[in-house]
């Protein structure tokens, strides 16, 4: 049994085993001086978006930016208002705000949806933003349905969900994530299923006029060089990263069915922590990729001490909800406002996971949510005396809030 401390993510081993690979990619690039976009660039936006079975892609230089820009490039405007969730990673909503929007959330509840989208104040609500988290999709065909009823620009968040796919009922087929909305965002940021050696996002999308102002808003504005046909950005994808992440692009699909088949054998190993620990439920219709396998209790806290003193390594994905981080303090969200979000916000916990996991290693993360467990669950039968807690959620499954609407 491993007795060695178990790291929350691996980025060491991967980059390790391609390295021939990727030191070909820095000595094209030295030999040839291409640095910022040309054949690199334009032969990785090609190969993702056949990935994601779109048929444009728009390198750029963050997921962040790749966000920001799909906005503005879909017509999103100072003074609109964009609906996303409040449990998601910051940069969804800075996205908002720098395209001068204002984002405004929704729980997890689908009647609340239609209630912002109806019947809400103040500037008009132009775009969703469905959060992919996790590497699970959002239910796509209720946000898609409700888009097209109230005239809505639908972006994907796709930044966690590279090759997670959603059954579509409308359409009665398997979807990529990103081929839904009218774009997608996606982070190629180093710890992603598909991650760079740096900073890198893509957007992609089926509009061609969309694909075309992305491409002139991430440089500078420019339709042809030194001609500014509109105000841009720098948000350029650089060649080296477009050409690593065009290598691993290669070996995608197999690390993530290694991501999959690591969250059943977790689903197996937890199954007798049921009732206080529960693991991340999986829908019918969705086939995530387990950017991470995220569990939930109320003993979160805890559970995460105990594991740091075992060795093992987790996070938080993430602690605060967006709606009370004190950015958006001058909005007037307050506690209360989201309690489905604010509560897994206090439960939630990513346990290790990454492609080539071993199986030792979750024997021995299991043993110790177990012993955890079994520990809790004997105090409060009065075994020993500590603080009591609640109870936990029904058949042991979490829903994390990745998406607007529930099926």
């Amino acid at each position: 049994m491993t007795t060695g401390e178990i790291p929350f993510l691996d980025l060491v081993t991967v980059h390790r085993e391609l390295r021939e690979e990727l030191r070909s990619v820095f000595e094209t690039a030295l030999d040839t001086a291409g640095f910022v976009g040309g054949p690199a660039v334009q032969e990785f936006e090609r190969d993702f978006a056949a990935f994601c079975e779109s048929q444009f892609c728009v390198g750029m230089a963050s997921g962040t930016d790749a966000l920001r820009l799909a906005l503005v490039a879909a017509g999103v405007r100072p003074g609109d208002t964009v609906v996303t969730v409040p449990l998601t990673f910051i940069a969804t909503t800075e996205a908002i705000s720098q395209a001068g929007a204002r984002p405004d959330f929704v729980d997890i509840d689908e009647r609340k949806v239609g209630r912002v989208v109806s019947k809400r104040t103040g500037g008009p609500v132009t775009a969703v933003i469905p959060v992919h988290l996790y590497g699970q999709m959002a239910d796509m065909d209720p946000i898609l349905e409700l888009a097209a009823r109230y005239d809505l620009i639908v972006i994907e968040d796709a930044c966690q969900a590279h090759g997670a796919e959603y059954l579509s009922n409308k359409e009665d087929r398997w979807r990529k994530a990103g081929s839904m909305g009218r774009a997608a965002a996606f982070s190629f940021y180093p710890s992603k299923n598909l991650g760079a050696c740096g900073e890198a996002g893509a957007v992609t999308t089926d509009d061609e006029q969309l694909a075309r102002r992305c491409q002139m808003l991430r440089d500078h504005g420019q339709s042809r060089k030194y001609f500014h046909d509109i105000e841009g950005y720098n948000g350029r994808l650089d060649s080296i990263q477009a050409g690593i992440l065009r290598v691993k692009l290669q070996h995608l699909t197999r690390w993530n069915e290694q991501r999959r088949q690591s969250a059943e054998s977790y689903n197996e190993l937890l199954a007798p922590t049921a009732g206080r620990v529960a693991v991340p439920y999986q829908p019918s219709w969705s086939k995530p990729v387990y950017h991470l396998y995220v569990i939930r209790t109320p003993d979160r806290n805890e559970l995460q001490k105990h594991l740091t003193e075992s060795g093992i390594g987790t996070a938080i994905h993430y602690p605060i909800p967006v709606h009370l981080q004190a950015t958006y303090a001058l909005l007037g969200w307050k506690r209360g406002d989201f309690p489905v979000s604010e509560e897994a916000a206090n439960q939630i916990l990513s346990l290790p996971m990454f492609a080539g996991l071993r199986s030792e290693d979750q024997h021995r993360v299991a043993e110790a949510v177990a012993g955890f467990a079994s520990i809790r669950s004997a105090s409060e039968a009065g075994i020993f005396p500590t603080p009591s807690h609640g109870s936990f959620g029904a058949k042991g499954e979490v829903h994390h809030g990745s998406s607007l609407l529930g099926r």
